[in-house]
């Protein structure tokens, strides 16, 4: 596991930000940035299928989709990852930020659910919403981070660690900034 960016302490659980590729973290579960169908696609959704191998797919065919907000848990097959949470994004549009906003926000909490209800003790989010969906960053990693420190005892007490990882140091910026304005540097 590479070396965090950041790390804070928030009632005795370690969250971190880490520049590195999702599919190789040595954690309980990884967060699919996935789309309603479930059954791949680009970005971190399509990286983590093809990390995964065939059988997440096939798993995945299984579960009849995900609506917008929610989230759904399959094993992790060839990811080193036990487990994958699968949790459709919203798209912007700049209109209904309010609402875009909530719906993100049920993203990470209802993430942080299907991995207490697993009793699970590491997760690994991404940017959910932030690429082809063009959630601005700025805003979905304040969303990201207030949802996961505000849910995260009462939705995942099992949980020791939460990772929000990125591809590079400038996507890790806007959580950092986050982390800042929760005061949690």
């Amino acid at each position: 596991m590479p070396e965090p960016l950041l790390s804070a302490r928030v009632a005795n659980r370690r969250l971190d930000i880490l520049v590195a590729n999702i599919t190789t973290l040595d954690v309980d579960a990884i967060v699919n940035a996935a789309n309603t169908s479930l059954l791949g696609g680009g970005g971190v959704d399509g990286a983590i299928h093809r990390a995964a191998g065939p059988e997440l797919l096939a798993e995945c065919r299984t579960l009849n989709g995900c609506p917008t907000g929610e989230a759904k848990i399959t094993s992790g097959y060839r990811l080193t990852a036990r487990h994958v949470i699968h949790t459709p994004g919203p798209v912007w549009s700049g209109s209904d930020a309010d609402d875009k906003k909530r719906l993100l926000a049920g993203c990470y909490r209802n993430s942080l659910a299907r991995a207490g209800e697993h009793g699970l003790a590491s997760i690994a989010f991404p940017a959910i919403s932030t690429g082809i969906y063009r959630f601005p960053p700025d805003i979905a990693a304040r969303v990201a981070v207030t949802t996961v420190v505000e849910a995260l005892p009462v939705k995942a007490p099992s949980l020791e660690r939460v990772v929000f990882c990125f591809l590079d140091e400038p996507a890790a910026g806007h959580c950092r900034e986050a982390f800042a304005d929760m005061k949690l540097t």
